[in-house]
């Protein structure tokens, strides 16, 4: 028994040096991505492709910044090899970093962009202090709806869609939950906050309602982006792909929906104030001259959204290049028809928001209202 044990703690010591640097191994194949700045631009070149653009290639010398690769001088040659989207670095520049170990262990390391966080955080400081600074209390209480919103949105949203829950309800069911906090902490728990949440709700059912159908009828299936398919690789194919289509349309339809209605609303309001004598058919009259000049420049607003967010993809359809040869065949193509679908839906959701707000402000609205 004595010799087994002794057999066994010297097997065990002996095992133990290739144990560890098993472990070691493991440790260094992991791939990470960490921040890093220039302190040193060893190597510049520049030079011209076969289309006549320009490519600076640049070997720097990197200090990491966070991480285990905190203080540690890096080599980043970049002169091996010519990318597109390179930039060029500057001394002092922050960078990130990615780091993937090589077939026999060495490190590669590979510089994939500019840290931006910094001037994000500015920026989004700057955009506080003026909506704080124009919309006082109003302003506060409308970042705090925003915070709020990409709470629900990160934290129900997505993990909930992530565990394989539908994502048309699941977005249904947050963006109510963003509707209500959004409108009774901006505007208050009056009554003309709640006329407000139910034109939106019936304005936003509508427009779900014609997006399902129309989705259906154009037969999309979601995967017209690379982001989607991307997202069944690493989701194993979990994620309903069309339900995430709908869900965004939803969503986008909220923020522009919630403007204009509880604009009108107001005007309804502000309406009956400067003359209580309308009755209910001219006040509705009136109120819908100013939403319908409203709705106009709205549609235009989400159009231009959408397009502007799609513009390198329009550009794209625009060249004529097979198959694009024709403006059918560009209709044809999924990506531009979800496109389509995601304006006109929202467009018409919108449209129709106008006479829903009006109508439900001239019926409830009363003179008790009017004197709060």
């Amino acid at each position: 028994m004595k010799i087994k044990t002794l057999v066994l703690i010297c097997l065990f010591f002996l095992l133990l040096p290739i144990i560890l640097f098993a472990q070691e191994n493991v440790e260094q194949k992991e791939e990470e991505i960490f921040k890093a700045k220039v302190v040193e631009i060893l190597d510049q070149k520049t030079i011209t492709r076969d289309d006549g653009s320009v490519s600076i290639q640049q070997k720097l010398k990197l200090k990491g910044l966070e991480g285990n690769r905190k203080d540690k001088e890096i080599i980043f040659d970049g002169t091996e090899f010519d990318v597109l989207s390179a930039g060029e670095y500057k001394i002092d520049d922050k960078v990130l970093v990615n780091y993937s170990p090589g077939p026999e262990g060495e490190d590669n390391f590979y510089v994939i962009g500019y840290s931006r966080t910094n001037p994000i955080y500015w920026l989004v400081f700057l955009f506080a202090l003026v909506v704080i600074a124009i919309g006082r209390l109003k302003g506060f209480r409308a970042l705090i709806v925003l915070l709020l919103t990409f709470l629900i949105i990160l934290k129900f949203i997505i993990p909930k869609i992530l565990s394989g829950g539908d994502p048309l309800f699941i977005s249904i069911i947050g963006s109510f939950f963003v509707l209500i906090l959004s409108v009774y902490i901006t505007e208050g728990f009056k009554r003309t906050s709640t006329i407000s949440i139910f034109a939106i709700l019936i304005s936003l059912i509508i427009t779900g309602l014609l997006s399902v159908w129309f989705s259906a009828i154009t037969k999309l299936t979601g995967f017209a982006s690379e982001e989607s398919m991307f997202l069944v690789g690493i989701t194993g194919g979990d994620i309903n792909i069309k339900g995430l289509l709908l869900a965004g349309i939803i969503i986008g339809a909220l923020g522009v929906l919630d403007d204009v209605i509880i604009s009108q609303v107001a005007l309804v309001k502000e309406l009956k104030i400067s003359n209580s004598g309308l009755s209910k058919y001219q006040l509705y009259k009136q109120a819908m001259r100013v939403g319908v000049s409203h709705l106009s420049s709205m549609v235009n607003t989400l159009f231009l959204a959408y397009a502007g967010a799609s513009l390198p993809l329009l550009i794209l359809f625009s060249v004529k290049q097979p198959p694009f040869l024709t403006f059918n065949r560009v209709l044809d193509n999924e990506m531009i028809a979800t496109e389509i679908v995601r304006t006109v839906t929202g467009s018409i959701g919108l449209v129709l928001a106008v006479p829903i707000a009006t109508f439900l402000a001239v019926q409830f609205i009363n003179k008790k209202i009017t004197k709060n």
